[in-house]
């Protein structure tokens, strides 16, 4: 067995890929539309051998999409957890879930899908401003 995607469903298309693309640092590594059953799939991948984010996007769809209670969330590791927030921030990105302890934050997609930050390797130091941000909302 391989593990081989993860898909999320998007309301608007072009703001999931400026989240994911522009400010997450993803690319696109396959696109595929599908007039016939109305809809498009975008794959984005932070590297070419990573299993990719699927996000699909259904053109006749109107309202919001609810993610339940029995999904949680992405998670992908980062080189340095302070300066990759700090780029986020600097890109109107909220982080939901500051990383005070130098190792975990969370954000969310336009769509509301939280997604997970691990500092690769051990924990940074401690430092401000992170320590004494405080969590917002529900990530």
């Amino acid at each position: 067995m391989k593990y081989l995607h993860t898909m999320i469903r998007v309301q608007n298309l072009e703001t999931a890929i400026d989240f994911f693309v522009n400010k997450l640092g993803f690319m696109e590594v396959k696109r595929k539309e599908v007039p016939e059953g109305k809809y498009t799939l975008v794959f984005l991948a932070v590297n070419e051998n990573d299993p990719p984010l699927e996000l699909t996007f259904n053109w006749d769809q109107k309202e919001p999409y609810s993610t339940g209670d029995s999904f949680g969330h992405v998670a992908y590791g980062v080189e340095n957890i302070y300066e990759y927030c700090s780029k986020l921030q600097k890109n109107g990105v909220t982080i939901l879930r500051p990383p005070r302890d130098g190792r975990m934050a969370f954000v969310k997609s336009p769509d509301k899908i939280s997604i997970e930050l691990l500092q690769l390797g051990e924990p940074l130091p401690l430092k401000e401003p992170w320590i004494s941000m405080e969590n917002q909302g529900k990530w």
